[in-house]
């Protein structure tokens, strides 16, 4: 078996790759930047991103590298490891999500994010439908929100009774200190932002066709109800934050600093070290010299048209 060693034309092709591998992030960058020309005046008015694009996108790559370690770690250990992102409706938790996941094996961490609970699943004891999503040793799993929905948009959209909540309120610290009984590590965060800044992004889902589906008539109903939310969020933290599983708040206007924020302090929470992994040599291939490749007929290829 032999060692395959770069040749020069191969630096090019490899430059080639890495630029692809850059462009997804970039793609997710222009995307978040797009404004539509009735919203130029409003988006000046915004503040931007104290953090230059140079030293976000390092600092992004140094940081998904030590996630793709930090998953290694969880398989090799065998740890569980739960976390949920809750917060305001546009607050950046997909955002967050997204480069999260971005470089790590889908197989080893997944996300989980629940429709509304069928008419089934509400006659069910309320945790359960969150519970089969629970991690196996070695798994990540990211609520994408969580049983949380019942202290937040349940409650304020009269969704669930006063009394259902209040049953929420009592259960739920035991539930949580029962994970960790079990060996989940468990993270909870909270995207905050502010009244103005939700405005430009929705108002932005709302003139934009590739955004639209994200605005949800829930959505809207949470700017109506903003101090509803507010106060239902206060007695969350009040109720919930207990020291197996602690609440940590994410400020959320600017996108780029609470996604290097949010990831950088989730590497601090669980101790991790590098694996070390058995080298991998790419074997030779393998050639018959009386095989004859077959001509496919044209129509079976995706048109050439870029």
């Amino acid at each position: 078996m032999s060692e395959h060693h770069p040749a020069e034309g191969d630096h090019r092709w490899i430059d080639l790759e890495l630029e692809d591998d850059l462009d997804e992030e970039l793609e997710q960058e222009i995307d978040d930047s797009r404004v539509p020309a009735a919203l130029q005046e409003l988006r000046q008015a915004r503040k931007r991103s104290t953090v230059p694009r140079n030293v976000y996108f390092r600092e992004l790559l140094r940081l998904q590298a030590e996630l793709v370690k930090l998953q290694d770690w969880v398989t090799h250990k065998g740890l569980k490891v739960v976390i949920l992102f809750e917060g305001r409706d546009s607050a950046g938790k997909g955002g967050v999500i997204k480069r999260i996941t971005q470089r790590i094996n889908p197989r080893v961490c997944r996300v989980v994010a629940l429709p509304a609970p069928t008419e089934r699943e509400r006659t069910q004891w309320y945790f359960q439908r969150y519970v089969q999503h629970l991690p196996a040793a070695g798994e990540i799993v990211l609520f994408d929100r969580s049983w949380y929905n019942r202290a937040g948009v349940e409650r304020v959209m009269g969704f669930a009774t006063e009394s259902q909540v209040e049953d929420f309120f009592r259960d739920v610290p035991e539930f949580e200190r029962m994970l960790a009984r079990s060996g989940i590590i468990l993270v909870k965060y909270w995207f905050s932002i502010t009244d103005q800044e939700q405005q430009l992004r929705f108002l932005m889902r709302i003139h934009d066709p590739i955004k639209q589906w994200k605005l949800s008539p829930m959505d809207l109903q949470s700017r109506v109800r903003w101090e509803q939310y507010t106060k239902a969020k206060e007695d969350m933290f009040e109720r919930t934050n207990i020291p197996e599983a602690p609440w940590y708040i994410v400020e959320g206007n600017d996108k780029k600093r609470a996604r290097l924020n949010c990831i950088a302090h989730l590497l601090s929470l669980i101790p991790y070290e590098e694996v070390s992994q058995e080298p991998v040599v790419l074997p030779d291939r393998v050639f018959d010299p009386n095989y004859e490749r077959r001509t496919l007929p044209p129509k079976l290829y995706v048109p050439d048209r870029y």
